[in-house]
Order: C-alpha cells, then structure tokens, then sequence
C-alpha cells in the first residue's frame, strides 16, 4: 500500500513534465552555448517555449485532474527557478548587466526560500503563487526567450529588459515580503492546506 501510494505521489502528469523541464535545461544550454547561425538560437528559443508551455499547462493538469502532490509543490517552482536562472546566466555572458538581475533574483529566491522554511518549521506555509510572483515569472520568460530569440539585440534594448525584469522582481519580492511579515491569509497551517 505504502508503494502504491509513493507511485501515486510522484509519477503523476504534471511531475513528469516538471522533471521534462528540468531535462530541457541542459539541452537549451549545449545548443545556446555552442549556437552559431540564427537557427540554433531558433532552438535554443523553441526549447524554452515548450518548457514554458509545459509549466503553464502542468498546473492546469494537477488541478483539473485532481494530481496536486507535495512532490510537485517542491518540484514545479525548482524547474521554474533552475530554468530562469540558467537563462540568466547564460545569456549574462553575452549580456553582462544581466549578472544584476541573475543577483537581485538570486536575492528574491533566497528570501522566499528562507522564509518559507521559517514558517513551514512553525507548522505554516504559503497556499500557492502569489499573482505578482506568476506575473514576475511570465515577464521573465518572456523578456528571456526574445534575448535567446534575438541575440542581435543592441545594449540600450536589453538594458530596458534588464530594468523591466528588475521592476517586476521588485515588485514579487516586496508582495511576498509582505505576505510573510504580515502572514496574510495565503499563510495557512500545513493542516489545513
């Protein structure tokens, strides 16, 4: 019974397409690397929008088809974060004031994780993705996947990305430091959840 129900927990839809975008991170990252003529960026980009796809659709599943599992409430947001971060990274090399943003987010991410094993150690934990952490997240992608897309862009372009995914970071980790501070109703206890 205990295998049946571990089988169940983790080998559901949404966490095989959770651990999909994981796989696709060093796919995206050989073909970007090494990428030479405009087609491989196309790739490279093509990668990203089916890991972006799989994330949109992968809640969906979970919630429509009742697979929500504490495996995948871990698992989505670290393909998520892995995901973006090797974004960040990969194109800083090219892209240098992008190492600001690949900070603040580290800075963002940080705080939410540590705060998050606060109040999971005081029996509380947050309900789900606040709306300007999704908003945050759909920005980042979006602004990403156009400097994977067109790797031409000019300094002042990707510095307006740069500035417009430093804004909405902003944004996300002052909502969710307010959340936590002020332990607003998406702060349920675990047995309630």
């Amino acid at each position: 019974m205990m295998i049946k129900d571990w089988k169940k927990e983790i080998f559901t839809i949404p966490n095989l397409l959770s651990l999909f975008r994981l796989i696709l991170i060093p796919v995206y990252v050989a073909i970007y690397l090494n990428a030479t003529e405009s087609v491989h960026y196309t790739i490279a980009g093509t990668i990203l929008a089916v890991s972006c796809l799989t994330d949109m659709i992968d809640g969906k599943i979970a919630r429509h088809f009742n697979m929500t599992s504490t495996v995948g409430q871990v698992l989505d947001p670290i393909a998520d974060k892995a995901t973006q971060f090797t974004l960040m990274v990969s194109l800083a090399i090219e892209h240098p004031v992008l190492w600001i943003v690949a900070g603040f987010f580290v800075l963002k991410e940080s705080f939410q994780l540590i705060a998050g094993f606060v109040f999971y150690r005081k029996g509380k934990m947050l309900t789900g993705a606040l709306m300007s952490g999704k908003i945050c997240t759909t920005v980042l992608f979006l602004t990403l996947i156009l400097m994977v897309l067109f790797p031409g862009l000019n300094g002042s372009a990707i510095t307006v990305f740069a500035v417009i995914d430093g804004l909405f970071m902003l944004i996300a980790f002052v909502d969710y430091a307010q959340s936590y501070i002020r332990q607003t109703p998406i702060i349920q206890d675990i047995d309630k959840t």
